[in-house]
């Protein structure tokens, strides 16, 4: 296996490359995973993609060293969020080095980690390792956790048995055990349009809306009243929150539609199903009652996605490997974030995340991620292909 330093060098020349496509999730992930495939291709390696309906995007999973069990499958998603309307300091997707820090679009959230996979590859080809690497990468990940699920399918079905999942989210290279689940909904409200002043001849989307979410705050409420104060999530409580709102058209003018979009991060052991159900049922109500008035009124509630919660393993296969090579003896940690551990922990994986980088700087203008956080990094994969070895 290669040095730390000749991981780290490594790491840095792919960084570059991949924050160089423009992965925002609404985009497609393609040149990316070409770059993945040849890079690989050039090391003797065979990749598979699982591709999304419309063939614009893709997973990539592939298998370095002999095809038995007992493997680790180093994840992370190919996907990042937008720029838009954000002050960057220099371009997004450009990798670029300010002391020691790293800035780009993707570099800590989590490119970086992708990166530091890639840079571990040479060395796992050329080696006579007893047991393998495999990669997972996804699309969609930014979007709800939309694309590993197909591939997640075909390495239940075509993977040896790994010891553990490791998912490379950032969390400056210590053991989280936990996330939060994310489901998200999209809500329609249509009404009958009429002028403002006439109120009896139409009907506004936009006040029944408002009845809707209201009754949302209240859950919301609810639930942060009933959190577990002993548990390691923070907020320690599940969450409702409303992101998306938009209606009407002008201001005298009963509204015709009202949208607005919601989602609700529920720990272990909370069902969001359970949650949802007096939302749910206060839709229906409102349904049956616009539509008595008008027959195109009414109101629809779409389900955007589901992303499974991820429980702490205790004394699990991927947590005590994980710990052993970022030499972490700290506390059971838990993220509020949501993450496509849980979706790995739900097809039987022992999984576990710890990645370079802080969560702290994801999501925002001037994302960075430190060069320590890399040399980190590459000690953790050097120390992997040694145990693997």
């Amino acid at each position: 296996m290669d040095t730390t330093d000749q991981l780290c060098a490594a790491a840095l020349t792919h960084l570059e490359a991949l924050i160089g496509f423009d992965t925002t999730s609404r985009d497609s992930n393609l040149r990316l995973i070409e770059y993945v495939e040849a890079f690989l291709a050039g090391h003797g390696v065979t990749s598979r993609r699982v591709a999304n309906a419309e063939g614009t995007k893709a997973n990539l999973y592939a298998t370095i060293g002999p095809a038995v069990a007992g493997g680790v499958v180093l994840s992370g998603h190919t996907d990042v969020v937008p720029v838009d309307g954000q002050a960057w300091s220099s371009d997004p997707f450009v990798l670029t080095r300010r002391g020691e820090r790293l800035y780009g679009r993707g570099t800590c959230d989590m490119k970086g980690f992708l990166a530091l996979a890639l840079a571990s590859v040479p060395g796992f080809a050329r080696g006579t390792s007893a047991r393998p690497i495999h990669l997972a990468f996804s699309y969609d990940e930014e979007v709800g956790c939309i694309g590993a699920p197909s591939m997640i399918e075909k390495l239940v079905t075509e993977l040896p048995a790994p010891l553990a999942v490791i998912v490379g989210e950032p969390t400056s290279m210590e053991v989280v055990s936990g996330h939060k689940g994310i489901s998200t909904w999209r809500v329609t409200v249509t009404g009958h349009e009429a002028h403002s002043s006439l109120t009896h001849l139409g009907l506004s989307a936009n006040m029944i809306a408002v009845g809707l979410m209201e009754r949302l705050r209240q859950i919301g409420e609810d639930l942060a009243r009933h959190g577990d104060p002993d548990s390691p999530y923070h907020p320690p409580h599940a969450t409702l929150t409303i992101g998306l709102i938009n209606g009407g058209t002008a201001v005298n003018i009963l509204a015709r539609e009202c949208t607005f979009s919601f989602d609700l991060r529920t720990p272990p052991g909370q069902d969001p199903d359970t949650i949802i159900v007096p939302f749910l049922d206060a839709c229906a109500t409102a349904h049956r009652t616009a539509q008595a008035q008008f027959a195109d009124a009414g109101v629809s509630v779409i389900r955007r996605s589901a992303t499974p919660s991820f429980a702490p393993e205790r004394d699990g296969a991927a947590e005590v490997l994980a710990r052993r090579l970022a030499g972490d003896n700290g506390p059971t940690r838990a993220a509020a974030y949501a993450a496509e551990a849980g979706q790995f922990q739900r097809a039987g994986f022992s999984t576990i995340i710890c990645g370079p980088g802080s969560i702290e700087q994801a999501h925002q203008a001037d994302e960075f991620i430190d060069l320590a956080q890399i040399e980190r990094g590459a000690a953790f994969m050097r120390r992997l292909g040694e145990t693997l070895g």
